[in-house]
């Protein structure tokens, strides 16, 4: 199959009247941290110019304040200033020379802004930041129109092809919108028609001040999924409004980000909000209101784009994240080769953790996102032969970027598959994205033609016998003995006996160890098997309440989460709240999802002994409270250790040795940086 006849919806053009698209992807706004400083600009140039030379329809950059009260935190990137803008020609310059086209985003945060000068309609202090806003008199709200209408013309200075103004995810404009967070009286206030005046007015002053051959996007709330959210009626009607006063697409934003519902994180199923953006494309199209829109969040194969758009869900298909995954999605599927996409498992590892963090953000699976002007892969200049042990994240990464430079490359395991770690972490419900990674990575094997050698578990003699250039371990980890007196019992299994070898567990389960793995366990011991509510939107819809906003204002309702498939104790030696080492951005999801299958979470325990009837426990450093917690089955995730046998005898016979991922490290298995660490390293040898 062509890929004109499998992706005819994704990659036809799009004709905005005075310019036309050439396919049907908007690279969404992430908010990288290369926005925030004029010493980043050209590696951000790079990174943009590499995703236009990608392909990609449309760019928007990640979120530029139009004034310091918009600041996401102090001294964010700011657009405020002619000299500012001479600065972004390098960005500019470098998209439009790969024949790509983008947009810069107007970003203020209002009473989110991670600062003291932050402003709102009303002193009501948000809960993701500890300053309360200033309330903004009516000269306030005029300075902050005049910003954004400075900051578009500025962003036409600078050569972008337009701007997206951001009046979604809670942000300042979507502050005004509603009564959550709008008490105001006067005529910005009271009466939707008051309250939606703010983002009209920026819209119809910005067209006016731009000219009409400059995209404006309008990112429009869609779903607030807050108690008090705007209702459907009023979303349709602001829609129509921004529309009519001059906005060329609007995008699709979901959810506010104080809202209790993941949007974005692995465990949500592909294009779960599609159907918000048809439900506003046909009432709009009922009114012969023809403006394209774009959808978002989820979609990060061509499969799920092109089936969006046939499905008339959209007119475009927003992909953030996928293209930091992979800077080629667009030209991949345009030259038939989908297979070799490295897709996005929606982690946030390295993405949205970074930038909560103010950190440079990257790609787990793509370290070089970001990095485009530090990490580069180059061939080598001398062919060399190398042997990988260990074919999971580290190794896999290791393996196939020595082989791309040119190097003769052979990669062992003494598993039947590769993958490793990932092979576990695919089986828990949410994380089926992991099946992605090692597809692409299996692809990559047999593009660059990595020597692979499963069921071989490789000895030091024959690796030294071999005499290759360099012996890289990423021989991974092995579970900690905890010695708990009794731990050799029937009814005591490991992690991997659980998840690899599916070994039966009992109806009444005590879990040690409340790391990643222990908390992984616990979500796949709850959740019955062959069930997965990331498998079926409507299940998932239900479990963390989302309704339709048509029936319930903000489209939010108490969850209704399916019974647990067993009674599952989580414990931890340390005091305190059980995750708090979990992803930044992830955690919250993943202690809420085990609360609403009544995971019981208890942290500053001793164990003392494991019984037939279960686990004694003691808590503090008193060991005081003897209890003995009735279970069927204890599962132990009590933390790992390097896997390293293979070291002392390597250098001991003068063979260049590099240790890489958990054989390295194993404190806690991070794919992540063993996907860097792996890449790293071998594009320096």
């Amino acid at each position: 199959m062509s890929p004109a006849t499998a992706y005819p919806h994704l990659l036809a053009p799009l004709d905005l009247g005075f310019t036309t698209l050439p396919n049907r992807v908007l690279m969404g706004s992430m908010h990288t941290g290369l926005e925030d400083g004029r010493k980043h600009f050209p590696a951000m140039a790079a990174y943009f110019a590499e995703r236009a030379r990608g392909g990609v329809g449309l760019m928007v950059t990640g979120g530029f304040a139009p004034n310091i009260a918009g600041w996401t935190k102090p001294l964010a990137g700011t657009l405020a200033t002619s000299a500012a803008a001479r600065r972004h020609r390098v960005v500019t310059d470098a998209v439009h020379a790969e024949g790509g086209r983008i947009a810069l985003q107007i970003l203020h945060t209002g009473r989110y802004g991670y600062h003291p000068f932050c402003v709102a309609p009303s002193r009501i202090k948000s809960p993701i930041s500890p300053f309360a806003p200033y309330e903004l008199s009516a000269r306030g709200i005029e300075r902050q129109i005049r910003a954004f209408l400075r900051c578009a013309t500025l962003a036409r200075e600078a050569g972008y092809d337009g701007v997206e103004v951001m009046g979604s995810e809670g942000y300042f404009i979507n502050q005004f919108l509603v009564t959550h967070t709008n008490h105001r009286t006067d005529a910005w206030g009271g009466a939707y028609e008051n309250r939606m005046r703010l983002p009209v007015e920026i819209v119809s002053r910005m067209r006016e001040a731009v000219g009409r051959d400059f995209i404006i996007i309008y990112r429009l709330s869609m779903l607030d999924l807050i108690p008090d959210g705007s209702s459907w009626d009023e979303v349709v009607q602001l829609a129509k409004a921004v529309t009519q006063a001059g906005a060329t697409i609007l995008n699709t934003g979901i959810g506010w980000h104080e809202a209790r519902v993941p949007t974005i994180a692995t465990s949500v199923p592909r294009g779960a909000f599609t159907w918000v953006t048809k439900k506003m494309r046909t009432a709009l199209r009922a009114q012969g209101i023809t403006i394209p829109l774009v959808t978002s969040n989820r979609i990060n194969t061509p499969e799920v784009g092109e089936q969006v758009l046939a499905d008339g869900c959209a007119d475009m298909v927003s992909l953030a994240r996928p293209l930091l995954a992979d800077p080629e999605f667009v030209l991949k599927a345009r030259q038939g080769r989908a297979q070799d996409i490295n897709t996005c498992i929606a982690c946030n590892q390295a993405c949205l953790d970074h930038a909560f963090k103010n950190e440079l953000a990257t790609c787990l699976v793509n370290p070089r996102a970001v990095r485009e002007t530090e990490l580069v892969i180059r061939s080598s200049a001398q062919r060399k032969r190398f042997a990988v042990v260990g074919a999971g994240p580290a190794g896999l990464s290791a393996a196939t970027t020595l082989a791309e430079r040119g190097h003769e490359v052979h990669l062992f395991d003494g598993s039947e598959r590769i993958g490793g770690q990932f092979n576990l972490a695919k089986r828990i419900p949410g994380k089926e994205e992991f099946h992605e990674t090692l597809r692409y990575f299996g692809r990559r094997i047999e593009l660059t033609g990595v020597r692979l050698h499963l069921n071989t578990r490789v000895g030091s003699d024959a690796l030294i016998a071999g005499k290759y250039d360099g012996v890289l371990l990423a021989t991974g980890v092995v579970p900690r003995d905890p010695k708990i007196p009794g731990q050799e019992a029937a009814n005591v299994l490991s992690y991997i006996d659980v998840l690899l070898h599916g070994k039966p567990v009992g109806e009444r389960v005590v879990v040690i160890g409340a790391g990643g793995i222990g908390f992984d366990i616990a979500e796949f011991l709850v959740t019955p098997p062959g069930h997965s509510p990331t498998m079926n939107l409507h299940e998932w819809l239900a479990e963390w309440g989302v309704a339709d906003p048509e029936t319930v204002r903000g489209g939010v309702v108490r969850p209704q989460p399916a019974p647990p498939a067993r009674k599952v104790t989580l414990l931890q030696r340390k005091p305190g709240k059980l995750g708090k080492n979990l992803g930044k951005t992830t955690g919250w999801i993943h202690r809420a999802a085990l609360q609403m299958k009544q995971v019981e979470m208890i942290g500053g325990v001793n164990y003392e002994r494991i019984t037939p009837g279960g686990l004694l426990v003691t808590y503090g450093e008193q060991r005081r409270d003897g209890q003995l917690i009735e279970c069927d089955t204890v599962v132990l995730c009590a933390g790992q250790v390097p896997l390293r046998e293979l070291q002392a005898p390597l250098v001991a016979a003068g063979v260049a040795v590099h240790l890489i991922g958990g054989a390295d490290e194993a404190a806690e298995l991070d794919a992540k940086r063993a996907i860097d660490q792996g890449t790293r390293l071998a594009a320096s040898l």
